[in-house]
């Protein structure tokens, strides 16, 4: 019997925020059963935490149908669960698909991982059908900023989209995506907005599985939010050395959260910038997943 922990991650409310699995002791499990066992679990990544000859511990990260390189909110749920059974030195590294990354405790129940090396590649593709493929025209579209994907562990595709109501209108045909996201094919959609619900926040955003990924939308994105850091220094604010901003995510699926980004690092080469992500996360509970359990169907979360 294998238990899985349930934390919600990007708030400190049951409910709200990103919902993350995370397996501790893993060791003994083949990657067969890793993905197994995530795809059982639903949620858009479970999080398995192993030993490790390069770092503190080693993380892998799976989706229902796939493992990811990095996953930001699992991370955090996988950080909590641990600090909360041997308590975790102030400062320690994971080794993940992305790199060894460093970790840092804060206080009240926070942490901060540092992301992997920001990337950001022009889109060259058709944008009315990107447009399409979330329900959207290029009326909706907002054209002060570019259209580019951007890497800091995942690569997911920039949509700056002008008002923050048409958030609402976005319904996604994950299964197209392969087809409008030709230099990416196993990228995220993920639209963006300077309007913002809570007044604390700098940027609003949604986030659209990969085709593939076995989920259709997560609620809050750490990975996502720290590409959104990167863009927001690189193009909307470019003269910070430094830049601190909030992003909000998850309130059209009635999940609401929000993630710290700090960019640090001078000059206008990106690659060379520092991308940090701050998150809590709040218990939930225990699931246990057996031999005999069977497959399940994807899980929608919102639903």
């Amino acid at each position: 019997m294998i238990e899985t922990l349930h934390y919600d991650v990007f708030t400190t409310t049951p409910g709200s925020g990103n919902p993350a699995g995370v397996v501790l002791d893993a060791d003994q499990l083949t990657e067969s059963e890793m993905q197994r066992i995530a795809r059982t679990n639903g949620f858009t990544e479970t999080t398995f935490v192993l030993s490790s000859e390069q770092a503190d511990y080693r993380m892998r990260y799976f989706a229902p149908e796939r493992e990811m390189d990095l996953c930001g909110h699992g991370t955090i749920a996988a950080l909590t669960a641990l600090d909360s059974k041997i308590r975790l030195s102030t400062a320690c590294q994971i080794e993940t698909k992305s790199g060894i990354l460093p970790v840092m405790r804060l206080a009240n129940g926070m942490f901060r991982l540092q992301q992997g090396q920001p990337q950001l590649h022009q889109f060259d593709g058709d944008i009315k059908h990107v447009l399409a493929a979330i329900g959207l025209e290029l009326t909706h579209l907002d054209d002060r900023w570019p259209i580019v994907y951007g890497s800091t562990g995942n690569w997911t595709l920039l949509l700056p989209i002008r008002r923050l109501e048409d958030f609402h209108r976005m319904v996604p045909d994950n299964q197209r995506f392969t087809t409008v996201l030709t230099d990416f094919l196993q990228a995220s959609i993920h639209p963006i907005c300077l309007d913002t619900y809570d007044r604390q926040a700098t940027m609003h955003g949604r986030h659209f599985s990969a085709t593939g990924a076995g989920s259709v939308e997560d609620p809050v994105t750490g990975t996502a939010s720290g590409v959104m850091g990167v863009y927001y220094r690189k193009f909307i604010q470019p003269l910070e050395t430094e830049t601190a901003i909030i992003v909000e995510q998850g309130h059209e699926m009635g999940r609401p959260g929000q993630v710290g980004i700090r960019i640090s690092g001078e000059g206008l080469d990106h690659s060379k910038w520092k991308v940090e992500m701050d998150g809590q996360a709040v218990f939930v509970g225990v699931k246990r997943v057996g031999e005999e359990e069977a497959d399940v169907e994807t899980f929608h979360l919102g639903f």
